[in-house]
């Protein structure tokens, strides 16, 4: 027989304990245990530049943490590759074809539903920080502040529920502060939570905080083996005398490029396309006194106060009066070098107050009990070249562009130090999000949860290869519209609109994706594989050539 006379003494003093708890201790005990999750995004954070994929640039300690802890995903790629897009993809977990943001330059159709609203429905609490880029107030979210457009890394302005506002300080810091602010003073601790904190660093023009300027332009780093690259994808005169008509069958009008038109004609060259003043940080005087003409963007430093204009030109009018120096003795090569290396050093520089950051929301979440109940994502917009092909930017579906970091912590979930070579993309974020939460997903998203790689259950998982669409063509830095898919092994790449022309490359045995072998008769097999494949993938996501035409003439008529 129980001992009730022991029985009742428990439960009164589980009662008197209760009663004597603040009203925030006793939410705390009722708190729905859901898991929060924390989704952490950088702008053009190339995965190059994290030092858990590769620690040849950068140290990144504190990103890294989620690595040590949790998943790194290796063939993590986005479907469009560029800022905007891309986070219209994240947001409804869509196709750019479908959620209608392709570009840059389209306004975001406010009628999709994006996952922070059916989360915020589902009961969590929602909050935004930093750059989003839309120019719309984000939808399903009960705290934001985000930067206007592309936003300011020095003294930035925030548009908030309450109307804009100038914070003055480091953007990277303030975004921290805010985030940080509103888990200690605004969180209801009854609730589980989606927190978006979102960098607008590394994006260009690319300003370091001063403590990091101070470090970074004395660093020299090493090139990329394929800086001087001179574009040369396509090489018919290699190809053996039976080689098929492919020209015929693909309809290319006989024909056969010696060079990449899309990859020739691009405007993202480090010498020929990087502005020595924006990008490089030269004063117009200093170009002006060598007789240099080019493309003038105005002052990147001038949201600075006086303080920060003076420890910054501390710093750089060394840089460029050692440039006024050697300029007269440069060469094309010489030139592309130092180009480099001042890209370099800011790039870096501002990735540096990412990392340090990153490390202070980490922090807060371990020394508040909070690490364990909460989803921890660190990834980026998308890829971007560092000197890579003799590349900045991004937009191509070539690797470099293509690829994005993720890792992913979720303690007690996932495996600690585990790598995931399985093809994901941001399209999957929304249902992943929304599995975790216990809600279902709309019918109309197109992605897949990752809770299957998460937890151990890789059998369920089926995808071979993930869909890829550019559309912001003719714009800046001319990267032809394009659209293709990838497997672990190929990829493959049909660029259209004013050329047509094909490129297919072999992932394995040629990483660099220097060696098209769409023309070549031995892959004759593997493309007719790969052709066919993508007619399936363009028709599995409801991409077609009807929607091809009808994005270019909404573009032809603006």
């Amino acid at each position: 027989m129980p001992n009730y006379r022991i029985l009742f003494c428990l439960l009164g003093l589980a009662t008197t304990l209760f009663s004597c708890k603040s009203e925030a201790e006793k939410k705390e005990l009722r708190q729905d245990k859901r898991p929060n999750i924390v989704f952490m995004m950088s702008d053009d954070h190339a995965y190059q530049a994290i030092s858990a994929y590769s620690d040849k640039l950068i140290n990144t300690p504190n990103i890294d943490r989620l690595a040590q802890g949790g998943v790194l995903f290796n063939n993590a790629s986005v479907t469009n590759s560029i800022c905007a897009p891309s986070r219209a993809v994240i947001l409804t977990g869509k196709h750019s074809h479908l959620n209608g943001k392709i570009d840059n330059l389209s306004k975001f159709d406010t009628t999709n539903v994006t996952f922070p609203q059916i989360l915020q429905d589902a009961g969590y609490q929602t909050a935004m920080f930093g750059k989003l880029h839309f120019g719309n107030n984000p939808k399903g979210f009960d705290e934001f502040k985000i930067l206007p457009g592309q936003g300011s890394y020095y003294n930035p302005r925030f548009i908030t529920k309450d109307g804009d506002t100038v914070i003055d300080g480091y953007v990277t810091d303030i975004i921290t502060d805010l985030t940080i602010n509103w888990l200690e003073e605004e969180r209801d601790k009854a609730k589980p939570f989606l927190l978006m904190y979102l960098h607008k660093a590394p994006h260009r023009a690319w300003l370091p905080a001063e403590r990091h300027y101070k470090e970074f332009t004395k660093k020299e780093f090493p090139l990329p083996e394929t800086l001087f690259d001179n574009y040369t994808r396509i090489q018919p005169e290699d190809l053996k005398s039976n080689s098929p008509d492919v020209s015929k069958a693909y309809n290319l009008d006989g024909r056969k490029n010696s060079k990449s038109t899309a990859a020739q004609s691009a405007e993202m060259n480090i010498l020929d396309h990087m502005i020595l003043t924006n990008d490089n940080k030269l004063k117009d005087t200093t170009i002006q006194k060598l007789g240099i003409k080019e493309r003038y963007l105005g002052d990147p430093t001038s949201r600075m106060n006086k303080e920060q204009k003076a420890a910054w030109d501390k710093v750089y009018d060394p840089i460029n009066k050692e440039f006024e120096k050697k300029y007269p003795a440069m060469d094309d090569e010489d030139l592309m070098k130092w180009k480099y290396q001042r890209y370099m050093q800011d790039y870096l520089g501002t990735i540096a107050s990412v990392d340090e950051n990153v490390g202070r929301v980490l922090d807060y979440l371990d020394d508040n009990n909070l690490s364990d109940n909460t989803i921890m994502v660190y990834t980026s917009d998308q890829g971007f070249y560092l000197g890579e092909h003799g590349w900045f930017d991004k937009r191509f579906m070539y690797e470099e562009s293509f690829r994005t970091p993720l890792l992913i912590k979720w303690p007690n979930k996932i495996k600690a130090g585990i790598t995931e070579e399985q093809m994901v993309q941001n399209l999957d974020f929304a249902q992943t999000f929304l599995d975790a939460a216990g809600v279902n997903a709309p019918d109309e998203m197109q992605g897949k949860s990752l809770l299957p790689l998460l937890t151990g259950e890789k059998e369920a998982w089926d995808r071979d290869a993930v869909y890829y669409h550019y559309y912001e063509y003719p714009a800046e830095h001319a990267v032809k519209r394009h659209y293709g898919i990838a497997t672990k092994d190929y990829k493959i790449i049909h660029f259209y609109y004013d050329v047509n022309e094909w490129e297919l490359y072999d992932r394995k045995n040629d990483p660099q994706e220097l060696h098209n072998v769409f023309y070549d008769p031995d892959y004759a097999e593997v493309r007719e594989m790969m052709v066919k494949k993508l007619k399936e993938t363009r028709k599995k996501y409801k991409d077609s050539e009807e929607l091809d035409k009808q994005f270019i003439k909404v573009y032809e008529d603006k």
